[in-house]
């Protein structure tokens, strides 16, 4: 009688166990449905109507925004489907045109955690302006209603250590003039004025950016007056490859 005793209570025990596992695993994997369905990905094209209401302060903002959540590593979980790139075919109104320099560690839209048809991105190695590159700004702006520009110069910038070293090769020594001036900008710096110093690297980096910020405005009267009118804003910004932070340059 004992022994039955035993063993139909041993038999309670195993089932108690396995409801409770059984709920457990219910709960676990309603859990993960919930956390599933809440993660929503952003499967929205800029408009128009859209871009018309924006200020510059407010892209301005956003792309501050963006870049938090870039570095804290919260970006936006977009969509890419056909469906998402067909309706960008409808048109394109970005917020923001951003100059960078041509360095692959640099991933504009992903810095400011931006999607497909939010911005124009121009680049070239030092992030200069020229004809060219001036164009494309007032196409941006005066064209496709863009309300910022952004000249976004990075930590170790190959170019401008070519320019601090006054490097000679090819092409290369034409386009690193662009970023004497800079160079020059940077004569007061006290300490070794050399490439493999870091501080001053960054310092040139930073002025070849409030350089090109000067030469937009001296070189394009359609973007000078658009700022003026607070139609646009133009800024610059030192991007840091190691923690993914900007510093804003207005």
């Amino acid at each position: 009688m004992i022994q039955k005793l035993l063993t139909v209570s041993t038999i309670m025990v195993s089932l108690t166990h396995f409801w409770a596992c059984d709920s457990s695993t219910k709960k676990s994997k309603a859990e993960v449905v919930n956390q599933s369905s809440s993660v929503k990905k952003n499967s929205h094209v800029m408009t128009k109507v859209e871009q018309d209401l924006l200020t510059p302060a407010d892209v301005l903002q956003d792309f501050k925004d963006g870049n938090n959540r870039f570095k804290n590593g919260n970006t936006t979980q977009r969509e890419h489907s056909e469906e998402i790139r067909k309706a960008a075919t409808g048109g394109q109104f970005p917020k923001a045109m951003v100059l960078s320099c041509l360095d692959s560690r640099v991933p504009v839209e992903d810095v400011f955690d931006q999607g497909i048809g939010d911005v124009f991105v121009g680049r070239v190695a030092g992030n200069f302006v020229n004809t060219d590159l001036l164009g494309s700004m007032e196409f941006a702006c005066k064209v496709a209603g863009a309300k910022l520009i952004l000249i976004m110069g990075h930590q170790h910038c190959g170019a401008v250590k070519g320019a601090i070293d006054d490097v000679h090769l090819g092409n290369i020594t034409s386009m690193l003039s662009n970023i004497k001036p800079a160079v020059e900008m940077s004569k007061n710096f006290e300490g070794e004025k050399s490439s493999k110093n870091e501080a001053f690297v960054k310092l040139v980096a930073q002025n070849n950016v409030r350089n090109t910020i000067s030469q937009v405005r001296a070189k394009s009267e359609i973007l000078r007056t658009m700022e003026k009118n607070g139609e646009i804003k133009i800024v610059g910004a030192f991007y840091t490859l190691r923690t993914g932070e900007l510093q804003f340059i207005e």
